[in-house]
């Protein structure tokens, strides 16, 4: 579920599927009920993106983030739409992909009106058809998955090469991860990500997120971080 780490849900003990530092063999987004939770989830700061301050900062990130000239984002595991809402405001196209029908119900009621279709599927395996995109966006949902690498490999053939002839291309995905809890961290290190990704990116950017309390609507002490992967 993008953006889909509450309280509840760092204490849990993904599978990342990888071997990696953050393998496990419990929890994933499969298991969590997002119907339940979808009228409240826009109440944590970073979700609902209700303060204007909060707001703000994820705009300024998404200006950064993606291309400059308007093009088609998909948002994987987008929850209520809250960073799509941003995209169309940048003017963007924007698919969005949830496995829950609650959450798709209220990102399509956020996004009345916009250039914006919310569909229910399998974020890993989204259900778009042939259709290939500018940019994929991925927001808290990746450590969730049973296997990461997979998952990006196949996000990877949904991106446009950049410099595509009809001069639309972006070809980036935009992940928005971390390492949440201390006793029994939960997630991806950020080195572990960019290793998934720099084999077939022509370019890889990190970016740490940690200390930008106004991301989050509070301090935070754990590992949160962003990549930018452009495709070769």
């Amino acid at each position: 579920m993008t953006d889909g780490i509450t309280d509840d849900t760092r204490g849990r003990t993904p599978g990342d599927g990888t071997g990696g530092s953050a393998a496990r063999t419990a929890v994933t987004s499969a298991d969590v009920d997002w119907d339940a939770q979808a009228a409240t989830f826009d109440d944590e700061p970073d979700h609902g993106l209700r303060d204007p301050l909060v707001r703000d900062a994820w705009a300024r990130r998404l200006r950064d983030w993606l291309p400059a000239r308007a093009g088609d984002v998909l948002d994987l595991g987008c929850g209520t739409g809250s960073l799509s809402l941003l995209a169309a405001e940048r003017g963007h196209r924007v698919t969005g992909v949830d496995r829950s029908p609650a959450m798709v119900d209220l990102a399509r009621h956020k996004l009345t009106g916009r250039d914006a279709v919310f569909l229910v599927g399998d974020a890993a395996a989204p259900p778009v058809g042939e259709r290939r995109f500018d940019t994929v966006l991925v927001r808290h949902l990746l450590w969730a998955l049973p296997d990461p690498d997979r998952a990006l490999r196949h996000w990877r053939d949904l991106l446009r090469p950049t410099g595509s002839p009809d001069g639309t291309g972006g070809g980036r995905l935009v992940l928005v991860e971390g390492v949440w809890g201390t006793l029994d961290p939960v997630g991806i290190p950020a080195e572990r990500l960019v290793s998934l990704v720099a084999p077939w990116a022509d370019e890889v950017r990190l970016e740490r997120l940690s200390d930008d309390a106004l991301l989050w609507g509070k301090e935070v002490t754990d590992e949160r971080y962003a990549v930018v992967a452009t495709l070769r």
